[in-house]
């Protein structure tokens, strides 16, 4: 048997680096920013019990991060967002250290086609239609890569968990045989989503 604990997340400013400008100044008023940070860190409260809850060892237990991308250099990009201030990452050393696998989940080269498409609909004021078309199906694209990554990597008899943005459907293209967990429930589209 091989289980996938599903947590959706909601990235942060500290997650999205070079983008956190542009997003922050696509949110129309202060309330609406402190509502957002709210939000956020009411979900990362309930991940953060969740893992705690979890009785990870030094084997069969691999994690598996939304764009942290397959290079060699995981744990240093772990490392450098933690210490910028991600408590998504800050919680990726915990389970680190408690003896999970950090696996490098993404195509380096998907994630940099995606990040220059984002830089480019955030800077236009008004949607671009055919843009949200590729954005959806790099988004797909980036959804299958991660679900073959995880279907090549997490072994019989071990559990993986998976980090994933509200947008995301890595679901659809896991293999069968993987049994799905939502401790925090069911993904469902949000317009918290950064």
């Amino acid at each position: 048997m091989r289980i996938l604990i599903y947590l959706p997340i909601i990235h942060t400013a500290e997650d999205l680096g070079g983008l956190a400008g542009a997003v922050a100044q696509a949110r129309t008023s202060e309330a609406a920013r402190q509502q957002h940070e709210q939000t956020i860190s009411l979900v990362w409260d309930q991940i953060e019990q969740v893992l705690e809850s979890l009785p990870i060892g030094p084997s069969g237990w691999r994690v598996y991060q939304d764009g942290l991308p397959m290079c060699e250099q995981e744990k240093a990009i772990v490392d450098e967002l933690a210490a910028g201030g991600s408590r998504n990452h800050r919680l990726l050393q915990q389970l680190i250290e408690r003896g999970a696998e950090l696996m490098g989940t993404e195509s380096g080269a998907l994630l940099v086609e995606e990040y220059q498409l984002q830089k480019q609909l955030l800077a236009i004021e008004a949607r671009d239609a055919e843009k949200d078309v590729t954005a959806a199906a790099l988004l797909s694209q980036r959804d299958a890569w991660i679900g073959h990554r995880i279907n090549q990597t997490l072994q019989q008899g071990e559990v993986g968990i998976l980090f994933i943005g509200l947008l995301h459907n890595v679901e659809a293209h896991l293999d069968a045989d993987i049994q799905l967990r939502y401790p925090v429930g069911k993904p469902a589209l949000s317009a918290v989503e950064a």
